[in-house]
């Protein structure tokens, strides 16, 4: 449990956050501001899909029962899209063997930190995956783009700029990120209380 816990908590936004700035420091460093671009818009697209499909469901009950889905996971997400990205511009300029293992290793520890938010009940397992994949789509197009890219310079001050943010992960205050969605929520959408997964356990109305 120990494991899951520390995996769980370097997808979080205390964590994650930080290296998608360093992310964007690098990119600027480097002038660029194509990529920079396009980085800033596809990881905050991913965000805001996670924010609003969190939101619907908290304020208006919206989300699919039959799977348990209630909104993208917010960990699976970040995690997808920051650390095969940092495994990809880190190795930029090595033989490309290299560029695709760190891409790859980037993607495997995405996935256990999605498998983490199931082993921690902080999601199903639909949340988890389509969290998962959704960033993934986020690294899958940013690779493409900056892999038309010429050569990246400072590859290896990345790797510095995120390595601080991970040994001090398991000391990282969490973010209350869920709290100011609630917030959110139910200032839209009017009401006083959330909706909760009970909706979906609840006694059915009686047919007459």
């Amino acid at each position: 449990m120990i494991w899951w816990h520390w995996l769980s908590v370097i997808g979080s936004l205390a964590v994650t956050g930080p290296i998608g700035v360093a992310i964007v420091m690098w990119l600027l460093a480097g002038k660029s501001w194509r990529l920079t671009a396009i980085w800033l818009f596809l990881f905050g697209a991913g965000m805001a899909l996670v924010v609003a499909t969190k939101m619907a469901f908290i304020g208006w009950g919206i989300g699919v029962a039959s799977v348990d889905f209630a909104g993208f996971s917010g960990h699976a997400m970040r995690a997808a899209a920051v650390y095969p990205v940092v495994g990809f511009l880190v190795t930029r300029s090595s033989p490309l063997w290299a560029r695709q293992l760190g891409t790859a290793a980037g993607v495997v520890l995405a996935v256990l930190i999605a498998i983490s938010r199931v082993y921690v009940q902080a999601h199903s397992s639909s949340e988890a995956v389509t969290g998962c994949v959704l960033g993934l789509l986020v690294a899958g197009a940013f690779i493409w783009y900056a892999s038309g890219e010429g050569h990246l310079a400072l590859s290896r001050v990345l790797a510095v700029l995120c390595l601080p943010v991970l040994l001090l992960a398991p000391r990282a205050e969490p973010i209350p990120t869920e709290l100011w969605i609630t917030k959110a929520a139910l200032y839209l959408s009017g009401r006083d209380q959330p909706y909760t997964r009970a909706i979906w356990h609840g006694p059915r109305p009686q047919l007459r």
